[in-house]
């Protein structure tokens, strides 16, 4: 890019007057496109402020404030009324201020502060900073010792006015070097730039009052006593103490308060196991009676199977009345021990929350308080960062909270990432970050409180890197000084923040000696009668997380899968919405193509002929006719990865957006689908949590292909298999999962069916293998249509999306069900001598083999539903046909696919497996070896023919 003002005059009074500006002051990166703002440039570790900001651009600048003073930051207003009053005197007969000259390098040592002085804060409670070069000395900016005393106007530019140089660096040392660190200048909006220079250049750091300190104080004091309270009472038990990082607490506490002053309503937070019972104790509200009776381990009050988890793991929602009796909602979504696992979640949740009840990005707010090992070290949290500004998954802008312990379970900080901090992975998107001093109480706050007025001015994130320590080891009973000898002995040492923040107190006379014991007296008495309560319970409660969002559902009972619920539709009706979902407004200039695909969709509607797109859209569309919201992410679903869905079209000319679900009626409900950045671990999650959060909505995650869903292993692991049994938490979150074996090879084949059928107990998800548009449509309506939720995994097709055998009436949508099994219709009774259990598209190619062969003593029927399995109708039809012999035919090798499964579960039917090889890989990669394979099952499934023959 060509600097935006060559055109400068190179006699313009800046140049003219002062020829060692000009030398001074010429950029070093020629290209800079941050000229407009000089602030704005980011190369600044060893190139300063004003060498980075070419002549000319501080010369539009000065020629900006000419015209407009209010067009230019107040400090270059108050700079360049200094720089006109000495240029009046000069051309007055004057002599140039001799100290005009070092003005800039002034301004560079500011700079120096502005953007490196993080580097040389006073922020770690236990251990020396590491020491950095150049340092921020006067000398490495080409001043010295004689100039301390000298006034300089470029004091006007940290908001002191004019002042002496050890008065500008005294206030920079305050500002930057002081309990708090903070990493800024790599923002380049200037609007975000002047807001942090006035929120921590112009502003003295806060005082707070003796009623604020009080309350500050008694908040250290629920956290460090609650701890030691634990420690005595459960010796030897696992908590993951706070302790060493106290000022957690009153932080979360003023985060609160400071957030529902700016019209925050609704708190959705995520953390890890460190400090989590602290948090749930003393700022959720949770009774510590409720804690300590997890701790006593009680049996869980629960009717049905349920494991529950540890109690650090559990979620809680609860309500609590600000200072100035604002009601504040709090949601601490439930997470495994994969550290950071949690965070899509808590997207997710605000998300839609802020779609479907607040609709103000400034009514919720999503925290997450990460660990410093984790921060670094899991890749989740880049994609949340990356996720965060995206209109498909933002939020409104996160609160970032880094409990930085220096360690993580036994590995030292300097092995744990290459960045200076664990928080670098903030600047992927220049958010800015504060560094501060755990011990430093106030500091902590005040950092806190200007993190949440960034984040509602702005909506973006922050990051708060609160560094501390952990006062033992991983767990209580883990033993530190095995890896971190010296570092521990600091640490047993070092007094906790609550005593440390006392003895200012006292310094100070805010409280007293015996005021403050009162106060610790009251909080222990307090925990003492919760404990008294504990002993008395009989069970441990377990609390649903979201329940108001849950009422009028229940859990489900294993009848409930006997058989689906009705889920036809009035075939007017079904035509109705077909025939507006299939018409492009207008007026409009469409791609020719998109006409073609609309024009078909038209007209298989009229034909009632429906391929799978069309019938998919039509159950969405009946849903959003009902009121229900539909939302789908995943790559590429806007127009879906096989070219059949086209829920988004683009005008050719001005690719102006058009979504013909959104084109229904004016009482419909929102039709929202979004392509992801290529994330499964992060959008998964977010589409979980979004769906925890809207139980009237249909949430549908879609893989670009099936086989891609391993890249979110982890979610469905330990929450979409497993949320139920151990949180009692619900999910109708429904993931579509391209499969089938047509030869792509081994990354776009399978979409690993035996993992999750592997993971099948308790009714706690639905796998189904559809085979018909039909089918296809009552299942995604069933998903709505009952009383509970389920999460459901659909092995959905290539091949069938528009093979020709596989269509459906809109007579077959408007009445019926979901059918779990779809037997032969054309296989006759008496005739049938191998009866085939097959899934998905496979009975296709089977059925045509059977008629390429005139093979007639073979029924196949379509097990369309795999978990909870159907065994009464399979039972039924194994009856019916009464077979000599009964097989189960799939296309994926014997150690995939559903075999061991029906093997397993219907043990006492005498099953043939007939299937591909066992194999590593989950295809063969070459066209020729998968035909000649796939001829090898044929010839395998219908030998049994021939058998019978015999």
């Amino acid at each position: 890019m060509e600097n935006a003002f060559v055109g400068a005059s190179r006699d313009s009074p800046l140049q003219m007057h002062f020829p060692f500006f000009v030398e001074n002051v010429t950029c070093l990166r020629q290209n800079c496109v941050n000229f407009t703002h000089p602030l704005l440039c980011t190369n600044m570790d060893k190139i300063t402020y004003v060498g980075n900001a070419d002549v000319n651009a501080i010369d539009h600048l000065y020629q900006s404030y000419r015209q407009d003073p209010e067009s230019v930051d107040i400090g270059w207003q108050k700079f360049f009324e200094g720089f006109d009053f000495a240029r009046t005197n000069y051309e007055d007969g004057g002599e140039i201020p001799e100290n005009f000259q070092k003005e800039f390098k002034v301004i560079n040592l500011i700079n120096g502060y502005r953007s490196r002085g993080h580097l040389f804060t006073k922020t770690n409670p236990v251990r020396e900073r590491r020491k950095y070069e150049p340092t921020l000395a006067i000398e490495n900016f080409g001043l010295e010792s004689g100039d301390l005393e000298t006034i300089f106007q470029a004091g006007e530019q940290v908001g002191i006015g004019a002042a002496s140089l050890k008065d500008i660096i005294t206030h920079l040392e305050e500002t930057y070097c002081q309990s708090i660190g903070i990493e800024y200048m790599f923002m380049r909006e200037p609007d975000r730039l002047d807001w942090f220079l006035n929120k921590i250049e112009m502003k003295n750091r806060p005082q707070f009052d003796s009623a604020r300190k009080l309350n500050i104080y008694k908040k250290l004091v629920e956290a460090a006593n609650f701890e030691s309270f634990l420690g005595k009472k459960y010796v030897g038990q696992k908590r993951f103490s706070v302790e060493g990082g106290e000022a957690l607490i009153p932080a979360l506490d003023a985060l609160v308060e400071k957030g529902a002053s700016l019209g925050v309503e609704y708190f959705v937070m995520g953390m890890a196991h460190r400090g989590r019972l602290n948090t749930l104790t003393n700022i959720f509200k949770k009774r510590p009676s409720d804690i300590f009776s997890e701790f006593e381990g009680k049996e869980f009050d629960y009717d049905g199977a349920f494991d529950g988890d540890v109690k650090y793991h559990q979620g809680f929602t609860s309500a609590i009345e600000s200072s100035t009796g604002t009601s504040i909602g709090l949601t601490l979504a439930p997470n495994p021990s994969h550290l950071e696992a949690v965070d899509p979640v808590v997207q997710g949740i605000a998300r839609a929350k802020l779609d479907h009840v607040f609709h103000d990005e400034k009514k919720v707010c999503p925290v997450m308080i990460h660990g410093d090992a984790a921060v670094a070290g899991q890749g989740i949290v880049y994609e949340m960062v990356q996720m965060a500004l995206l209109d498909g998954y933002r939020a409104g802008g996160t609160v970032h909270i880094v409990v930085n312990n220096q360690v993580g379970f036994t590995t030292n900080y300097l092995d744990a990432r290459s960045s200076t901090y664990c928080t670098d992975v903030a600047k992927t998107t220049l958010t800015p970050v504060f560094h501060v001093n755990g011990d430093d109480v106030e500091a902590v706050i005040q950092t806190i409180e200007i993190a949440m007025e960034y984040r509602q001015h702005f909506h973006r994130d922050i990051f708060i890197d609160l560094l501390c320590y952990r006062k033992y080891g991983h767990n209580e009973g883990d033993e530190p000084k095995f890896t971190q000898p010296s570092l521990y002995n600091i640490i047993a040492k070092h007094p906790n923040p609550k005593d440390i923040y006392l003895k200012q107190l006292l310094a100070e006379g805010v409280i007293t000696a015996d005021k403050a014991k009162q106060v610790e007296d009251e909080y222990i008495n307090f925990l003492e009668t919760e404990f008294d309560i504990a002993r008395q319970n009989e069970k441990a409660v377990v609390w649903d997380f979201l329940s108001k969002a849950w009422e009028g559902f229940r859990h489900s009972k294993s009848e409930d899968f006997d058989q689906s619920p009705e889920t036809g539709i009035a075939k007017a009706k079904l035509e109705e919405l077909g025939r507006k979902l299939a018409t492009l407004p207008e007026g409009k200039k469409y791609f020719r193509k998109i006409q073609k695909i609309f024009e078909d969709r038209l007209n298989a509607i009229n034909n009632n002929n429906l391929d799978w797109g069309t019938a998919e859209m039509l159950a969405y569309a009946t849903l959003l006719e009902e009121g229900h919201a539909v939302r789908i992410s995943g790559q590429d679903v806007e127009r879906g990865t096989f070219s059949h869905r086209h829920a988004v079209v683009k005008t050719e000319d001005t690719e102006e957006e058009i979504e013909t679900l959104n084109l229904l009626s004016d009482k419909q409900a929102k039709f929202s689908i979004y392509n992801s950045l290529l994330s499964e671990y992060g959008v998964l999650g977010f589409e979980y949590g979004y769906s925890l959060a809207t139980p009237q909505g249909l949430t549908i995650w879609e893989a670009q292909f099936g086989d891609f869903f391993n890249g979110a292993q982890i979610m469905v692991d330990q929450f979409i298999t497993a949320g139920e049994d151990k949180w009692s938490t619900q999910s109708g979150l429904v993931m579509l999962l391209p499969h089938g074996y047509e030869g792509q090879g081994a990354e776009h084949s399978s979409a690993r069916m035996e993992r999750f059928l592997q993971q099948c107990a308790d009714d706690n998800i639905q796998v189904v293998n559809t085979s018909t548009p039909a089918n296809h449509f009552h299942l995604l309506r069933r998903q709505i249509a009952r009383p509970f939720r389920k999460p459901l995994v659909v092995f959905s097709p290539k091949m069938l999306l528009r093979y020709p055998a596989a269509t459906s009436t809109l007579e077959e949508m408007a009445s019926g069900r979901f059918q779990e099994v779809i037997d032969d219709a054309a296989a006759k009774v008496g005739q049938v001598e191998t009866l085939v259990f097959c899934s998905g598209k496979f009975y296709y190619e089977l059925k045509e083999k059977a008629q390429e062969l005139g093979i007639d003593s073979m029924a196949f029927v379509r097990v369309e539903q795999l978990y909870p399995l159907p065994q009464k109708q399979i039972e039924a039809i194994v009856a019916k046909y009464n077979a000599k012999n009964v097989v189960w035919a799939q296309e994926e090798p014997a150690n995939m696919g559903a075999w061991t499964h029906i093997a397993m579960n219907l043990r006492h039917i005498p099953f043939h497996g007939v299937c591909r090889t066992a194999s590593a890989a989950a295809a063969e990669g070459s066209k020729k070896l998968h035909e000649r394979r796939l001829k090898k099952l044929f010839a395998d499934v219908f030998a049994f023919a021939s058998i019978t023959a015999k």
